[in-house]
């Protein structure tokens, strides 16, 4: 059984058979990024989709910090500052914006998520040497999602309701 939810030019995820550990796809801006691993722990990647769509649901998330710059500029200023001489100040500023920070899936891009009222904005940058050498296209590249927070909300719920369905270690 696979499950099919969203739209791969905004957001979408493909969830395979059930297990332990299950294939998950994810899709953002017609990017996928479940490209260097697709294989997600399901206990931890369900709780963890649950949880950003319980944050969401709340009317959790910030505008876009920088009035005069752009989804893709301030995805580039917030990631510039990071490393080991950010300041704690840029660090908790960055860590307000981050999003999918679901394990091994999705730690290959650097997302950051914007909320204006019931509109979200994604942008999106994969990292990995490995990736970029084998998709320079990729190098560089800052990808931005808008979606409706409900359309969002929908397909997280709708992921962990697939991953519901695989089979879990009994404890006895």
């Amino acid at each position: 059984m696979n499950v099919v939810l969203g739209d791969k030019l905004r957001f979408a995820a493909e969830v395979g058979e059930p297990g332990p550990l299950c294939r998950v796809d994810l899709w953002a801006s017609g990017q996928w990024l479940t490209c260097d691993d697709n294989m997600a722990y399901v206990p931890q990647f369900r709780r963890d989709v649950l949880d950003a769509a319980a944050w969401l649901r709340s009317g959790e998330g910030s505008p876009l910090p920088f009035a005069s710059l752009s989804a893709e500029a301030t995805h580039r200023r917030l990631t510039q500052r990071a490393g080991d001489d950010e300041s704690e100040a840029d660090y908790q500023l960055r860590g307000r914006f981050r999003v999918l920070l679901w394990g091994p899936t999705t730690d290959n891009v650097t997302a950051y998520l914007f909320r204006e009222e019931d509109r979200l904005v994604i942008t999106l940058e994969f990292w990995r040497e490995e990736h970029l050498l084998s998709h320079p296209e990729d190098a560089g590249a800052v990808f931005v999602v808008e979606i409706p927070a409900e359309e969002l909300i929908g397909i997280l719920e709708g992921i962990a309701a697939a991953l519901d369905a695989s089979p879990t270690e009994s404890h006895s």
